[in-house]
């Protein structure tokens, strides 16, 4: 998928709210509150393309985590996941962080196979993480300044 991905910032929390509803179940879809919420976090930031995907992710104390990523169901399988996965671990370096950790749930194959493709292992499980019940996956990945 070609195109720049752009910064996110709290000014967009509706836009991004929305998309983010078209990615996931209404259970775990985040309102434009939570989007302003955690990108107004200290060590906070936001990739997106606009009606298509964003990932926002945090980095503090030499560690990051993806806190979500999301696709439009038009927009997958078109490497778009992936580029918000990769800006997302530079953004992670830039900010000093030497790990990005990240939840999945464990029946969720393609994001599985996103990670595990991008050198993420699992180094922990959540039981009954989310709201319908499904356990998560805890993922890490060494980062390296390169």
């Amino acid at each position: 998928m070609t195109g720049a991905l752009a910064a996110a910032t709290a000014a967009e929390a509706p836009a991004l709210a929305a998309l983010h509803a078209a990615a996931f179940p209404p259970a775990e879809a985040w309102g434009a509150g939570a989007m302003a919420l955690m990108l107004e976090m200290p060590g906070a930031f936001g990739l997106w393309r606009p009606g298509a995907g964003l990932v926002l992710a945090r980095a503090a104390g030499g560690e990051a985590e993806i806190l979500t990523l999301a696709v439009a169901p038009a927009a997958r399988r078109r490497g778009l996941g992936a580029a918000l996965l990769a800006g997302a671990l530079q953004g992670a370096v830039l900010r000093g962080a030497a790990a990005m950790f990240l939840e999945v749930a464990a029946g969720n194959a393609a994001a599985l196979a996103l990670y595990r493709a991008a050198g993420f292992a699992e180094v922990g499980r959540r039981h009954r993480y989310y709201a319908d019940g499904s356990d998560a996956l805890v993922l890490r990945r060494d980062l390296s300044p390169s």
